[in-house]
């Protein structure tokens, strides 16, 4: 059984920047053990899978995301790379819909030279104190203003300057040990440094990703606390991983809308004989 294959970054101003993805068309859905081992081969932070959604109302794909790890709820840099995907294939279409498990209906729409994704804008705004608070701040070997909870899988950790957040070398066998049966994502964010008004980085290790290159589902989290804070509704922000990569946030109503450009950097076949 042959498979195509297409890697793309994401969230990325030249090949080799931005956050690499691989995107494959299926024509039904294959076994979830297949799924993810066709992932671990992979070894990227994400592998979208595509198959077409039976009710084009709805959607125009169904869409699943796997780590070399797990199976996410929510993966933008992936959902952004499969619709530059379609949308380079077909260039008549403007948007494209991908129906998710527990996302909701996702839409890529061209802008520009790259494309805007929306995505439900989720803002972490419970308060982590005490030894809660100790404990992150030990695995990221650095102490910040504030980390605020969404539920019990995101965190995001503030700190005062973007100087902070790109020293940061955490204990990533510690942030494992702090989960409590989540997979749980830790963001460090910061005002910009000139580059962008935001900065962050992410680091997600029971997945299989101990730092991602640029994160849309981050970015989720990132676009309501900083629009709030900085008193717009707009706004740029820089992930400041090794890639790293440039984000375009906006807040509309309870939607983030995330704007970047890909690049197609490998095509070809995955085989399961």
């Amino acid at each position: 059984m042959k498979i195509p294959f297409v890697q793309i970054d994401a969230f990325a101003d030249a090949p080799f920047s931005g956050n690499p993805a691989a995107v494959m068309p299926l024509g039904a859905w294959l076994p979830d053990a297949v799924l993810q081992a066709i992932a671990e081969e992979n070894n990227l932070a994400e592998t979208a899978f595509l198959v077409p959604c039976p009710d084009p109302e709805t959607a125009d794909f169904d869409l699943r995301w796997f780590t070399p790890g797990v199976e996410v709820a929510l993966c933008g840099h992936a959902t952004l790379a499969s619709g530059h995907l379609i949308l380079s294939a077909v260039p008549t279409m403007e948007r494209v819909r991908f129906s998710t498990v527990k996302a909701g209906v996702l839409v890529v729409t061209r802008a520009g030279d790259g494309y805007a994704l929306s995505l439900p804008a989720w803002a972490a705004t419970d308060p982590v104190t005490g030894a809660r608070f100790d404990g992150f701040a030990a695995a990221l070997r650095a102490v910040p203003q504030a980390i605020l909870a969404r539920g019990t899988d995101y965190y995001m950790a503030v700190f005062a300057s973007a100087a902070e957040v790109r020293a940061l070398d955490p204990d990533f066998r510690a942030i494992i040990d702090l989960q409590r049966g989540d997979d749980i994502m830790v963001i460090a964010t910061a005002p910009g440094d000139g580059e962008s008004d935001v900065v962050s980085r992410v680091f997600v290790p029971e997945a299989g990703v101990d730092e991602d290159s640029v994160t849309g589902s981050a970015h989720a989290i990132i676009t309501p606390y900083w629009a709030e804070r900085l008193g717009r509704a707009s706004f740029t922000a820089w992930q400041a991983s090794k890639r790293g990569g440039h984000v375009g946030c906006r807040l509309d109503g309870d939607r983030a809308i995330l704007s970047g450009t890909c690049r197609t950097v490998i095509t070809g076949e995955f085989s399961l004989v």
